[in-house]
């Protein structure tokens, strides 16, 4: 039995229709740079042209792979991968003050439903088409970060224990939740404009020492973790020790397309201790116009816009 006999019609169907599009899309890119960049209210520099030419032979090529073997998973995948430098690139253009806005965010959102739809059939691929790939798709990440605080650890413990301030300084978190006294329910941003939610409960805890927690079942993520906290030598404050184990909801690869976006948990730690150690010594998180794929940070323009944008929560 070959291995397009052990995947369904459907989802072989769907995939070369996907591979068609590629080459679809791609061909337009190559031809009409012009035209395709300003369809998407991209505003025209010297190197548009290029670089939307550089995307549609990704795609052509990628529609090749695809119709040659729509039963390969990793080949889907490297759809799903290329959604991500699309939508990477309208969202560098979205924060042209010249381009037309209204445009690109309607070409985001076209471009976030195929990533979806690619994204669904990649794990369909990978769990009909190829066992192996499946159960490598399930492995577990673990993280573990480490920051020092120049505060007493009552102090650093009793902000963190109330899990209703993480918020504040966790910029993937949109809020927290207290449903019971040793459960809560997490809701956080995701790649691509997206959000997943999750109800998690406290399974260990000493007062000014150790938090650990697991979410419950049927959750959207699967994860586990604690945080440890010691005084540090020297009487420099406190030693925070986080540590989570995770499972990435469409896998390793899903986990590679997260980073692309700053959605990976290892990027989203240390990121989010940096700004915890900031906003217990200093009382407040210093905003800035972060960096985007070409440029270094600046000063903020408006700091209240900057702050929404951030996500903090102050």
């Amino acid at each position: 039995m070959t291995e397009s006999q052990h995947v369904d019609q459907t989802t072989l169907q769907l995939s070369r229709c996907l591979g068609w599009f590629s080459i679809a899309l791609g061909a337009a890119e190559v031809i009409a740079p012009a035209a395709v960049a300003r369809a998407a209210g991209v505003r025209r520099t010297n190197t548009t042209d290029s670089v939307v030419r550089t995307l549609g032979a990704r795609e052509i090529s990628s529609g090749l792979a695809i119709l040659a073997d729509p039963a390969n998973a990793p080949r889907l995948w490297s759809r799903v991968a290329g959604d991500a430098i699309d939508l990477s690139v309208l969202a560098s253009a979205f924060r042209d003050e010249q381009a037309d806005t209204g445009r690109v965010g309607l070409a985001a959102a076209i471009v976030a439903g195929v990533t979806l739809v690619d994204i669904i059939a990649a794990q369909r691929l990978s769990t009909n088409g190829r066992g192996g790939q499946s159960k490598r798709a399930t492995r577990s990440v673990r993280v573990e970060q480490v920051v020092t605080i120049n505060k007493p650890i009552e102090e650093v413990y009793g902000f963190w224990r109330n899990f209703e301030n993480l918020p504040r300084f966790m910029r993937h978190l949109e809020s927290v939740t207290l449903v019971g006294p040793r459960r809560s329910r997490w809701r956080a941003k995701a790649p691509a404009g997206m959000s997943v939610e999750w109800e998690a409960e406290l399974i260990q805890e000493k007062e000014h020492d150790w938090i650990a927690w697991r979410s419950l079942p049927g959750s959207q993520i699967e994860n586990s973790g604690s945080v440890r906290f010691e005084r540090a030598p020297g009487a420099r404050g406190t030693e925070l020790r986080v540590q989570l184990q995770y499972r990435p909801p469409a896998g390793m690869i899903g986990r590679g397309l997260a980073f692309l976006f700053g959605e990976e948990p290892s990027q989203q730690i240390a990121e989010d201790l940096r700004r915890f150690k900031q906003l217990m010594e200093t009382g407040e998180i210093p905003l800035s116009e972060g960096p985007g794929l070409w440029r270094a940070a600046q000063p903020p323009a408006n700091p209240e816009t900057i702050r929404t944008y951030a996500g903090v929560n102050l």
